[in-house]
């Protein structure tokens, strides 16, 4: 498999591979309450930061070893009204186990960033990248039932809702359900 050439850039987006120096710019985000509540995680502390940007960045690419991509959502230059880019939330894109033919993606957005179709900008170019470069035959996405945002923008790409699961995961001390949202290659629009 080739390599996978990043940053991957959109329109008003660039999607690169994590650096260090992101554990200060996620934390204002993966601390907030209402961001965690959705996520297998609490609320992210600075040494949590640290600790959790250390494990994202060798996730450079499904053909590497970890056989994942976490990549960070930022502004592109000067599309921001705050010079230069700004951090917005990350996207990954990992392998389901040992089969190379599916993979999981999943983002975290910051709410001040939220309405303005950027996490459904970086999910598209993640998706594309799934289905062009890496040439998987299915993508999905698993979330928290109760994260609206979430499943209104997988169905705005394209997904389709394959199954509700009721209580089948015990988080943050309450059963939750569970959402799964998928894509065949074959689903895709013509672009």
């Amino acid at each position: 498999m080739e390599r996978l050439s990043l940053p991957l850039t959109t329109d008003r987006l660039r999607l690169r591979t994590y650096q260090e120096s992101d554990a200060q710019a996620h934390l204002p985000i993966l601390s907030r309450e209402d961001v965690s509540q959705f996520l297998l995680e609490d609320p992210w502390t600075a040494e949590v930061a640290r600790t959790e940007i250390a494990k994202r960045i060798p996730r450079t690419g499904l053909e590497t070893e970890s056989r994942a991509l976490a990549l960070v959502i930022e502004t592109a230059d000067g599309l921001d009204s705050i010079a230069g880019s700004r951090v917005l939330g990350d996207i990954a894109l990992w392998f389901d186990g040992d089969n190379d033919s599916k993979a999981e993606i999943g983002w975290i957005l910051d709410p001040a960033a939220s309405g303005h179709g950027f996490a459904t900008e970086a999910a598209i170019a993640v998706l594309n990248v799934a289905f062009d470069h890496y040439g998987l035959h299915r993508v999905f996405a698993q979330m928290d039932a109760r994260n609206t945002a979430s499943a209104k923008m997988a169905v705005r790409l394209g997904m389709r809702q394959e199954a509700h699961l009721r209580q089948d995961w015990w988080s943050k001390n309450e059963w939750t359900d569970t959402l799964i949202f998928g894509m065949l290659r074959s689903d895709r629009q013509p672009t």
